[in-house]
C-alpha cells in the first residue's frame, strides 16, 4: 500500500530501541570524558580525595566498632595505624619472598629463556637462531648506548615519586577527618545551601555514599578472592613469585574487565620462562576459569550491592577514563559512573 503524501515515515521498534540506547551510551561516554578532562587539571587533588573516600569506606565501619570501646579520636587513630601496619607487613612479606627466591629465579629464568629460544626454533615457528641472537645483541647495544638517557629518565621520574607520596599523604590526611566526623562535615555543607535544594542534595548524597561504599566493599572482595585463587593456583603449580603475582592480581582487579587478564598474562609469561609451556598453558586455563568466576559470580554480586550497570557501559567508562586520565582514570571511572547514575535514580524516584 502506497504511503499517502505528507504521512511521516514509520520507524521500526528495533531502530527506535537501538537509537535510544545509542544516545544514552554516547551521553555516558561524553559525561565520563568531560569529568575526567576537568579533573585532569587538578588530578593530584582529585586522586587524593578519591583515595581518602576509599579509605573511609573501608575503615569507617571498623572505626565505629572500635569507638564502642574507646573515645572517637583514639578509635580512629588505632584503626588507621593498625591498617598501615598491616599494609606494610604485606609489602614486607612480598619483599621477603622475592629476596628469598632471587637466586633460584635467576637460574630458572636463564634456563627458561633458553627453552623459549629452542621452542621458537622448532616448528611451527622455525625462527633462525641468528635472529634471536641478533635481537639480544641489539637490546644490549641499545641499553649501552642509551644508558645516559635511561638514567636521566629515572632521575626525572623521582619527581613523580614525590608527587605520588604527596598524594598518598593528602589522601590519608583527608581520611582522618572523613572517618572522624565526615557526617558533621556533610551536615555543615548542606546548611550552606539554599533551603529549597537541601532536601534533594541530602537524597543525592545518601544515594551516592551508599553506592560508593557498596562498590568499594564489593570490588575489594572481588580483588581479594581473585588474589587468593591466583596465589593458591600458582603455588600449587610451582610457579615462582606466587605471592607478588597474587598481590599484582589484587591491585589489577580494581580495573574492571581488563586489569585481571593483564595481571594473569604476566603470570603466564613468568610460568613460561620458569616452568615451560605446559605450566604456562595451565596458567592460561586459570585465566579463563577466574574470568568466568569473576564475570558470572563475583561482579554480579558487587553490582547488586551498588548499581547494576550494563557491561557495555562499564567498558565505555573504563576506556573513556583511561583515555582522559590513564590508569587512575580506568580505576575511578566505574565507581564515578555508578555514583552519578545512583544520584540520578534517587532524585528521579523522589519526584514520583
Amino acid at each position: 500500500m502506497a504511503m499517502q503524501p505528507g504521512t511521516p515515515p514509520t520507524v521500526s521498534p528495533f531502530l527506535r530501541t537501538a537509537a535510544a540506547y545509542a544516545w544514552r551510551l554516547l551521553a555516558v561516554g561524553l559525561l565520563v570524558y568531560s569529568l575526567f578532562a576537568v579533573l585532569g587539571r587538578f588530578h593530584e587533588i582529585g586522586v587524593a580525595v578519591f583515595l581518602g573516600l576509599v579509605i573511609t569506606a573501608l575503615l569507617r565501619p571498623v572505626a565505629d566498632l572500635v569507638a564502642r570501646l574507646l573515645p572517637r579520636p583514639p578509635a580512629v587513630a588505632l584503626t588507621l595505624i593498625g591498617s598501615i601496619v598491616l599494609f606494610l607487613g604485606v609489602l614486607a612479606l612480598v619483599g621477603e619472598a622475592v629476596a628469598g627466591e632471587r637466586t633460584t629465579l635467576v637460574r630458572e629464568f636463564r634456563a627458561g629463556v633458553g627453552r623459549i629460544e629452542d621452542w621458537l626454533e622448532r616448528p611451527p615457528f622455525r625462527l633462525d637462531p641468528g635472529t634471536l641472537s641478533s635481537l639480544q645483541d641489539k637490546i644490549g647495544d641499545y641499553l649501552s648506548s642509551h644508558r645516559t638517557d635511561l638514567l636521566s629518565t629515572a632521575v626525572s621520574g623521582a619527581g613523580h615519586v614525590v608527587a605520588v607520596f604527596a598524594t598518598l599523604a593528602l589522601g590519608l590526611f583527608s581520611s582522618v577527618f572523613f572517618i572522624h566526623s565526615g557526617d558533621r562535615h556533610w551536615s555543615w555543607f548542606q546548611q550552606q545551601l539554599p533551603r529549597s535544594v537541601r532536601g534533594r542534595v541530602g537524597i543525592g548524597g545518601r544515594a551516592a555514599w551508599r553506592t560508593f561504599t557498596g562498590y568499594t566493599h564489593g570490588i575489594v572482595l572481588v580483588a581479594g578472592t581473585n588474589a587468593v585463587l591466583v596465589g593458591l593456583a600458582l603455588w600449587a603449580l610451582g610457579v615462582p613469585l606466587a605471592v607478588p603475582l597474587a598481590l599484582l592480581e589484587f591491585f589489577a582487579a580494581f580495573v574492571p574487565l581488563v586489569g585481571s587478564p593483564i595481571a594473569l598474562a604476566i603470570a603466564a609469561v613468568v610460568a613460561l620462562a620458569s616452568k615451560g609451556p605446559l605450566v604456562a598453558g595451565l596458567v592460561i586455563a586459570l585465566i579463563v576459569v577466574i574470568g568466568q568466576i569473576e564475570g558470572h559470580l563475583l561482579h554480579p554480586l558487587v553490582m547488586s550491592w551498588a548499581v547494576r550497570l550494563h557491561p557495555l557501559v562499564v567498558a565505555i567508562s573504563v576506556v573513556a577514563g583511561s583515555i582522559a586520565a590513564g590508569v587512575v582514570g580506568a580505576v575511578v571511572a566505574v565507581p564515578l559512573v555508578s555514583v552519578v547514575w545512583a544520584v540520578h535514580t534517587a532524585l528521579r524516584d523522589a519526584r514520583v
